[in-house]
């Protein structure tokens, strides 16, 4: 099965002016940057863009705006998960009409097949990755089921080792990490690819670790760490302290 792209990718940040609004711009001017810094894809409106605050329109926006600014030749991902299978297709019809190349979408508790069956259609060609991250979207999917899934790949944030061996022993299609504490391991094994929160503040450490440099590795593990424990708005202090981009978040 043909891949979406590989490397490490950016599970890009929505930037906020101080009131809140969308700041679209200044989020499509860093998905740009990163994508000189040789990010391999950008995900907009995922977990670490703070979908679940945005609106229709404003999603829209935002990945028309960076669909814009980042080359032809890196893929522009659009989050479209939703807890019914009704929304997620709104949701994947607006992000296709905006420009998106491809969509994430994490499935709610019930039938998976039928659900990605209704994305997938909505998606009208464009590849569709199932998104495992059971810590937020119970119950997450499950490695054996997803060869049965009518998606190219699938993103997995959980950071779990056994289930990302498992993932590559058995799973066909293309994996795509969200964690950075596994991504040495990831690389080497044979993971397609990775789109990660900390790419946003360190591009060249990810893509480093992800090519199997267990050192670059090990020098991510307090931004890490920090991240992985303080969520999205522990990220954008980062982000302010080490370039001077806004804090403002709406995650909490």
């Amino acid at each position: 099965m043909s891949q979406l792209f590989h490397g490490a990718g950016v599970a890009l940040v929505t930037l906020f002016h101080d009131d809140g609004a969308i700041d679209p711009g200044a989020t499509a001017g860093l998905a740009a940057e990163l994508a000189d810094r040789g990010m391999r894809a950008v995900l907009v409106a995922g977990t670490t863009g703070e979908a679940a605050t945005l609106s229709n329109a404003e999603r829209g926006e935002l990945i028309g705006a960076v669909r814009e600014a980042v080359p032809p030749g890196v893929p522009v991902i659009a989050g479209t998960g939703a807890p019914s299978a009704r929304q997620a297709v709104e949701l994947t019809g607006q992000a296709v009409a905006a420009g998106a190349d491809a969509v994430l979408a994490w499935p709610p508790p019930g039938d998976q097949a039928e659900y990605f069956k209704a994305v997938a259609t909505a998606a009208q060609g464009r590849p569709v990755l199932a998104y495992h991250f059971p810590r937020l979207f119970p119950p997450g999917v499950p490695v054996d089921r997803l060869a049965g899934l009518p998606v190219a790949g699938q993103k997995d944030s959980s950071g779990d080792p056994d289930r990302l061996l498992d993932e590559l022993a058995h799973y066909p299609g293309a994996t795509y990490v969200g964690s950075s504490a596994v991504l040495a391991l990831a690389g080497p094994m044979g993971a397609a690819g990775a789109l990660l929160a900390l790419a946003n503040i360190a591009p060249e450490g990810c893509a480093a670790a992800f090519a199997g440099d267990a050192a670059a590795q090990r020098a991510l593990a307090g931004r890490h760490l920090a991240t992985s424990r303080g969520g999205v708005p522990a990220l954008k202090r980062l982000l302010a302290q080490e370039r001077g981009l806004p804090a403002t978040t709406r995650a909490g």
